[in-house]
């Protein structure tokens, strides 16, 4: 799977890097827009918080900072989850071209994957919401007890009330992982089988019943892998951005002027913003891949699609690869 992952990557890099650097682009761009227009309007405001005035901030002050920063979150939020979505959706598409030894070009990424983006955002949603159902009365029960523990004022029951919560925690943790697993072929289904959110979070279920640990395994290393790539990514540009903190301005000689902060502090957030977006196209792109190819790698052994594939290859590609026949 993990081969398969990276021959996938390295074969079609151009559409998937494309799409995924497009995307997070243009996010960037977005916050960076609604940064500066946020900025703007509260720009009365900070400098009367900042002025050094005696006394405590009036609320009308803090109200456009608050409403302010609560826009830029969900423009945030927002951005992020499209961009997310695609780059999802992108890998199944690229997929689909893979198995079959066929190109694909970025304008054809594009256009498949978002036609199946909001499919995507659903599935991801109703698994997170399914994953909150059985933590809900464990939390509800655990929030309940700590209000009752604070309102007798008893101190001596904070440290069994935090024991308690680390044991919650260790009862919910198993049962949403299984639930993750048992839903994260939902994403792949979606686009592989042009399928809705619902149907697709049962098709999930049907394909990881029996094989649970080794998708879970196969899942997890996959995470793992895009995770420590990600952090080798970003360990040089976090060491060089550490570079001007070693040294002490009266050991240059001199004090540095403002521009020259400036300068230094631009440079420094423009090589940590470009090894985050690097290590982030790596961490998007990298484990759908390899859901992708588990899920293919599933339905050869259990739905005998091997057959299926290799008459796709010699034919024209059907737009999906839906469930075999009933007699397979």
């Amino acid at each position: 799977m993990l081969s398969g992952a990276f021959a996938t990557l390295g074969r079609y890099w151009k559409p998937l890097i494309g799409v995924a650097l497009t995307l997070f682009g243009a996010a960037t761009l977005v916050m960076v827009l609604a940064l500066v227009v946020a900025a703007s309007a509260v720009a009365s405001q900070w400098d009367e918080l900042t002025s050094g005035s005696s006394g405590s901030p009036d609320a009308d002050e803090l109200v456009p900072l608050g409403v302010a920063f609560g826009v830029l979150m969900v423009i945030g939020m927002v951005v992020y989850l499209l961009a997310s979505a695609m780059t999802q959706a992108a890998a199944p598409v690229v997929l689909q071209e893979a198995v079959l030894g066929r190109p694909i070009r970025f304008g054809e990424v594009w256009k498949r994957a978002w036609s199946r983006v909001w499919s995507i955002i659903g599935a991801v949603f109703l698994t997170g919401l399914i994953m909150l159902v059985p933590m809900v009365p464990l939390m509800a029960a655990f929030a309940g007890l700590a209000v009752y523990t604070i309102s007798l004022g008893d101190e001596d029951g904070a440290m069994p009330l935090a024991l308690l919560g680390a044991l919650v925690g260790l009862l919910i943790a198993p049962v949403g992982m299984w639930l993750w697993v048992r839903f994260s072929l939902a994403p792949t289904i979606v686009v592989f089988e042009n399928q809705r959110p619902v149907a697709a979070l049962r098709r999930s279920a049907r394909l990881v019943r029996g094989t649970w640990w080794r998708v879970f395994g196969i899942t997890l290393l996959g995470f793992g892998i895009a995770a420590m790539i990600g952090f080798m990514i970003q360990m040089p540009f976090q060491m060089i951005g550490m570079l001007p903190g070693l040294f002490d301005p009266a050991d240059i000689g001199s004090e540095p002027s403002d521009g020259a902060l400036i300068a230094m502090l631009g440079s420094v957030m423009l090589l940590s913003f470009i090894s985050q977006m690097i290590s982030q196209l790596i961490t998007m792109i990298l484990p759908p891949l390899v859901t992708g190819l588990l899920y293919v790698d599933l339905r050869m052994r259990t739905e005998n699609l091997g057959p299926v594939l290799a008459e796709a290859a010699g034919s024209a590609l059907p737009e999906q690869y839906g469930p075999p026949p009933a007699h397979v």
